[in-house]
């Protein structure tokens, strides 16, 4: 919606609007691209120029409205990414690499163990439970996932987060203290990576 309004009070008309892309109908000039960035930005959004950079948000994109909506259908992701991207997965899987520094599968997992952080702080399911609903073959492979990103096992994780002495701060900077690997924190619409 803040988009629409943006381009609408700029006079451009478009014919799409949907996460991270617009198709506008007229060129626009140097000075009104210029003005919708600034626009932009003070409704905290960012006007992307570079298509590298909309590719890699695309992908982002879709990884994490898979792992926000799993469905009981698993299609592979290299499948998912080819066919609504429209490109080579080869192609995706490189670029991706080269501009994130990780692959997309540490991407997707690093993502699904957040998500997941977010299912035991809120939900309160078991790890079974969690691990059906992610699409994890087993809670094992759930477990060593987990482990391998946050060094706490699943477990160890909701007995802290159950006696309210876990902060998010205490696992980010265990993420820091684990060979400097890339870190993912989430907020409400905001996904940020650092390196």
């Amino acid at each position: 919606m803040v988009v629409r309004e943006e381009l609408t009070k700029l006079g451009l008309h478009f014919l799409i609007v949907e996460l991270g892309e617009v198709e506008i109908m007229e060129d626009i000039s140097a000075e009104l691209r210029q003005q919708l960035k600034i626009n932009l930005r003070n409704s905290g959004l960012e006007l992307m120029e570079d298509k590298r950079a909309a590719l890699i948000e695309k992908i982002k994109n879709i990884i994490i409205e898979m792992v926000q909506n799993p469905g009981e259908i698993k299609i592979k992701i290299s499948d998912l990414l080819s066919e609504k991207l429209h490109h080579n997965y080869g192609y995706l899987s490189n670029l991706f690499s080269e501009v994130q520094g990780m692959s997309i599968q540490h991407f997707i997992m690093l993502y699904k163990v957040e998500r997941i952080k977010e299912l035991m702080r809120y939900d309160d399911p078991s790890i079974t439970e969690i691990a059906y609903k992610m699409n994890y073959s087993s809670v094992g492979h759930l477990s060593n996932q987990f482990k391998k990103i946050t060094g706490l096992s699943p477990e160890h994780f909701k007995e802290l987060k159950d006696k309210g002495r876990i902060q998010s701060e205490e696992i980010e900077n265990s993420y820091r203290d684990r060979e400097n690997k890339s870190i993912l924190i989430t907020g409400d619409a905001n996904l940020i990576l650092e390196r």
